[in-house]
């Protein structure tokens, strides 16, 4: 198989993290960066290795060498960002929280269709190993019956300015949020009976703390919150009539625990080496470009839609409205 050369949009501080990834890979390259400001671009390709370094993001998707691009702006970039890339066939890994909202993620993936190009959502929580042992372990009934799970991240990131601002789909809920959400999916599945959310929200009008309870069928219920005020345990917990899982960093996990009814530890799953975690979803983007698809099955469109749908319907009870939404 060949080595793939990547192209990232944006350069900042995940475009780093990814760089970083893609430098320790086999399979693929740090080949081209590009940034608004060629001096920004040039710098951070010095910096990582990359052999190209644009000024512009539509000259990066026009370098015919481009296998692959990551989208690393901000949230309400990633539609337009996405769609520049679809139009030039280039196939796509954009970061999450995949669009600014629902119709956005609609339009994109029919772009994609309609250009025959590959798209996925970078949320890199679908792509970890542990992730899917994760799920194996609460399908095998080594807690007995699941019946709760709760899920909370947070950060004091307050003053990074696009959390504030609600023209960059800010807020808590989009960047953090989203990955106590698809936690509970992973998990429970995708019938959310009921939803509902509270939050406290920033002077610009954005949630800076937000709760969100789901029911699911079968009595189970999704505890879950976000915070770009305080700095949570990060802690997924999965309880069942006969115990309980503990995963550490459950947007990333670091390690999985399960305990008893006595609340005794009976096995413990530390995560495999690896380089950041990135990896993994850049190497499924790989598998699903070298097989012709135009999605991967570790986050599948309908899935991306669905949690955007949901992440919708959280704005919509609290009263955030982002610019671009009507």
């Amino acid at each position: 198989m060949k080595k793939y050369k990547i192209g990232i949009i944006g350069a900042g501080k995940i475009a780093a993290k990814m760089a970083a990834t893609i430098a320790g890979m086999e399979e693929a390259e740090c080949y081209a960066i590009a940034s608004r400001d060629q001096q920004k671009a040039d710098e951070f390709a010095q910096k990582w290795g990359f052999p190209k370094a644009y000024g512009s993001y539509e000259a990066m998707v026009d370098d015919p060498d481009v296998d692959l691009v990551y989208v690393a702006t901000p949230h309400n970039f990633h539609f337009e960002h996405s769609s520049l890339c679809l139009r030039h066939h280039k196939p796509v890994l954009c970061e999450k929280a995949f669009t600014g909202n629902a119709r956005q993620a609609e339009q994109l993936f029919a772009l994609a269709k309609e250009q025959n190009t590959f798209i996925t959502e970078a949320i890199w929580t679908r792509y970890l190993p542990l992730s899917a042992t994760l799920k194996e372990l609460v399908d095998s009934g080594i807690i007995g019956i699941p019946y709760m799970i709760a899920a909370n991240l947070g950060y004091p990131i307050q003053t990074v300015e696009r959390m504030q601002r609600p023209e960059l789909a800010g807020g808590a809920l989009l960047d953090l949020g989203v990955y106590a959400l698809n936690f509970a999916a992973m998990l429970f599945g995708t019938e959310v009976k009921e939803m509902h959310a509270h939050c406290i929200k920033a002077p610009t009008g954005v949630d800076a703390q937000t709760s969100i309870t789901q029911i699911y069928p079968d009595n189970r219920m999704a505890l879950l919150g976000c915070s770009m005020y305080a700095k949570t345990d990060k802690q997924g917990i999965i309880s069942g009539d006969r115990g309980q899982i503990i995963v550490e960093d459950f947007n990333h996990p670091q390690s999985i625990t399960v305990y008893d009814s006595n609340y005794q530890p009976v096995k413990h799953i530390p995560h495999p080496p690896h380089i950041t975690g990135y990896e993994y979803e850049v190497r499924a983007s790989i598998e699903a470009i070298e097989h012709g698809w135009l999605e991967s099955p570790y986050m599948p469109h309908a899935e991306s839609i669905r949690i955007m749908k949901q992440m919708d319907e959280i704005r919509r009870q609290l009263g955030i409205v982002y610019p671009f939404d009507e």
